[in-house]
């Protein structure tokens, strides 16, 4: 399991210029709205921008403590549910983006992973990854950790692309309330 700690960072899935169509506000009073996905936990967030601030899909934007220069406030987590048409059609590239950038942390995870339980590994939670394919993961690792998702994929016979497994599990993770273990959202 991934250290859980506060998102510093979003990735920009959809911009509502006027907010939700569903919201009955009078539209001069309307704010702005931002669906975005946290670069650390997989947070699914709601934003409002600052005034005059525009923010494309895939944009990288700040929201720590410091100061922030797009962003005035988080209004706070939001179910997979609630993202729009767009901002779930951006989901598995943006996750994709996220990923990619790190790599390292995510081979990681193939090379620390543990079992839950006497019956059960924590990579038999992966899509596609059955006793088999676990089996092979854990005996490869112990003769040498993996370097990256090209080693992994070389080393384990007829293993999926890693990178698309792990983005299917953070997808499948933020589509579901009753997940009994997440290994990299934070919910």
């Amino acid at each position: 399991m991934m250290q859980r700690q506060r998102e510093e960072t979003v990735i920009v899935l959809d911009f509502l210029l006027n907010g939700y169509a569903t919201d009955r506000t009078p539209m001069h009073l309307k704010t702005p709205i931002v669906q975005a996905i946290g670069t650390i936990n997989f947070t699914l967030l709601e934003l409002v921008p600052k005034k005059g601030v525009f923010l494309q899909p895939f944009e990288k934007v700040y929201i720590g403590a410091e100061k922030r220069d797009q962003i005035h406030h988080i209004n706070g987590k939001i179910p997979f549910e609630k993202l729009t048409s767009t901002a779930k059609s951006e989901l598995e590239p943006a996750i994709k983006n996220i990923v990619d950038a790190n790599e390292t942390d995510f081979v990681e995870f193939f090379n620390k992973a543990q079992p839950i339980n006497t019956r059960m590994h924590t990579f038999e939670l992966l899509p596609g990854i059955g006793k088999k394919h676990m089996n092979e993961i854990v005996e490869q690792r112990m003769e040498k950790p993996f370097e990256s998702f090209a080693d992994l994929k070389n080393r384990v016979k007829l293993m999926q692309d890693p990178e698309k497994v792990i983005i299917k599990r953070i997808v499948q993770e933020l589509e579901s309330d009753n997940e009994k273990h997440f290994l990299f959202v934070n919910k």
